[in-house]
């Protein structure tokens, strides 16, 4: 297995693993159509962000999304996790802990980037024990939004 960073060959994988991350883990069942242009628009434009899977074989079987927050207190860009999906039959094989060891290479070697931060949803257990394995905190802050319907 490898990990690499995506290509957009790889787009509609992505897009159907989101569409199935959003029905596994909050029961909602996405538009395809606003999916694949959401994950469409990541190529077309990379200051939105960065695509990486997990490629075994010629099969992806895991991918995630990095986005970039600016963070003028560190004078620095802190990588922000996102979109994370890893295939049934690939859980708790340590695909995801591959993942994120080679996004954290990425933010050792690059002196501009400082840090990674995900969110999670609340009743998202098992991927807080896994980030809590990695070695992330949840103690600093506490994530408020408000999204338009």
């Amino acid at each position: 297995m490898i990990i690499r960073e995506a290509k957009v060959k790889d787009a509609e994988q992505i897009a159907e693993f989101q569409l199935a991350m959003a029905l596994e883990t909050e029961n909602i069942q996405l538009d395809k159509t606003t999916v694949d242009l959401g994950v469409k628009h990541v190529f077309d434009d990379q200051s939105k962000g960065t695509y990486y899977v997990a490629d075994r074989d010629g099969r992806i079987i895991a991918s995630l999304l990095t986005t970039y927050e600016w963070s003028d207190w560190r004078n620095g860009t802190v990588l922000w996790i996102q979109s994370v999906y890893v295939s049934p039959e690939f859980r708790e094989t340590g695909v995801y802990k591959k993942m994120y060891s080679h996004i954290q290479g990425l933010v050792k070697k690059e002196d501009r980037l400082k840090g990674i931060r995900l969110y999670v949803d609340q009743s998202n257990t098992p991927a807080q024990q896994v980030y809590q394995k990695l070695g992330m905190t949840a103690e600093h802050y506490q994530l408020f939004e408000w999204l338009k319907d």
